[in-house]
């Protein structure tokens, strides 16, 4: 599929984000200036090229002449979303857990074309797409959007997990004697070795960034969510290797020792976090390494899991998890852990990706350290804020509206009513 996806690059225009160099005008009734963490009244952003030109007072100057405008003064602005822990190019989570082999390669990735404009269209501009089960299906996905066929958000990809046979990111639960095709188990690895040639391929085609399974899992049968599974050392040696390409790592990790492992072996992020202790928190801290937590996740799979008959084990695992997980947010928050926005998108529903903002305000931060969780403080782990994650001049100009405040009620980001990015309409507010 990714060579197919590749072939019709060729073909096409340049990516949507060029917008052909149009100025464009949105007149926002409310601006959310994520920066200097205030509220402002009547703005105007001027947009060229898909970047913000110019922010300031809608009286203070002039519309510019032959501009484009939107009137977005009826609704508060804030920056487009970023969600730090998604599966747009994959199937849905689900009780079957050999799914991923009842779907071909073409299949999945006409999946998360679905999935990626559902994305889209909730306000999430950006997204780090964290592993597929089909290995190069979110590169594939990922330039497919950038070539402007498909509507989705800014992709960072994985390619593939790396993970330790029968690990959390290998297929289980299969008969022993069931062959598994290559592509699903693309990133098991058995050796430092290995794991050095395996991240080496993954960014040579395309990955972005790379993915490790330090822990077992919650959603992957015959694991164990507090085993650490990847050594100290295979981390580290994708650490290294990853950083000879200006690449980072990031490490699933539910289980304490798996989580300081990987922290002390120099991952950029730690995925999940669930039974993260006082010394991890510490350790965390000091390293300066980022917390993606995805504390609304176990609400979504405790409901849906018990009415469609998800294993028991799955269900189990997380309940042994979803309080800890929470708790062990609230106090990594309190210690001053860098934090940015990640939700698991996939194992819940595509689209519902800010549920997740009232969980965290419940946990212990303000609706403005949430959003920006979402927005300035994800640009930051990505090391992208020059580019994304504020309203600002010369940042792609990812905007979104919403009805209401925000900063009063959360909520509020979970009806999005206009979406921009790169300067481009992708929900019109006029229209809804």
């Amino acid at each position: 599929m990714p060579g197919i996806i590749l072939t019709v690059l060729l073909l096409v225009l340049p990516a949507a984000e060029s917008n052909a160099g149009n100025t464009v005008v949105v007149r926002a009734g409310s601006l959310l200036d994520i920066v200097n963490e205030r509220l402002l009244s009547d703005q105007m952003i001027t947009i060229r090229s898909g970047r913000v030109q110019t922010v300031g007072p809608w009286s203070a100057v002039a519309v510019p002449s032959g501009a484009t405008v939107h009137d977005w003064s009826a609704w508060t602005v804030l920056p487009g979303l970023m969600d730090m822990h998604t599966h747009l190019a994959d199937s849905a989570q689900s009780a079957n857990v050999l799914a991923p082999l009842e779907t071909t390669a073409a299949e999945s990735v006409l999946q998360g074309v679905a999935h990626a404009e559902k994305t889209l269209r909730a306000g999430f501009t950006t997204v780090r797409d964290v592993g597929v089960w089909r290995a190069f299906n979110d590169v594939a996905l990922r330039d497919a959007i950038d070539a402007g066929i498909v509507p989705g958000p800014r992709m960072l990809v994985a390619g593939a997990y790396i993970t330790v046979p029968g690990g959390a990111g290998d297929i289980t639960g299969q008969a022993f004697d069931v062959t598994v095709p290559a592509d699903l188990r693309f990133g098991v690895v058995r050796s430092p070795a290995e794991v050095r040639e395996r991240v080496r391929t993954l960014i040579q085609r395309g990955a972005t960034f790379i993915k490790t399974l330090a822990t077992g899992a919650v959603l992957t049968t015959g694991t164990h969510v507090g085993a650490q599974e990847l050594s100290e050392e295979e981390l580290r040696v994708a650490v290294e290797e990853a950083a000879r390409y200006g690449v980072y790592v990031t490490a699933h990790a539910h289980g304490a020792e798996g989580i300081k492992a990987a922290v002390r072996a120099g991952v950029r992020s730690i995925e999940h976090g669930s039974l993260l202790d006082d010394e991890g928190i510490e350790l965390m801290r000091e390293r300066g390494t980022w917390l993606v937590a995805d504390i609304y996740n176990a609400e979504y799979i405790d409901r849906a899991g018990t009415l469609e008959g998800w294993p028991a084990e799955t269900l189990a695992k997380n309940d042994a998890t979803a309080a800890i997980q929470r708790e062990n947010f609230r106090k990594a928050h309190q210690a001053g852990v860098r934090m940015a926005y990640g939700t698991d998108s996939g194992v819940y529903p595509h689209g519902d990706n800010a549920l997740q903002f009232a969980w965290m305000v419940r946990f212990g931060m303000t609706p403005l350290e949430a959003i920006r969780a979402a927005t300035l403080s994800a640009a930051e782990m990505l090391g992208r804020d020059e580019q994304l994650g504020s309203i600002a001049p010369g940042k792609w100009a990812d905007l979104i509206a919403v009805a209401g405040n925000p900063l009063e009620d959360i909520t509020a980001l979970e009806t999005v009513v206009g979406v921009m990015k790169g300067g481009l309409i992708h929900l019109d507010p006029s229209l809804n």
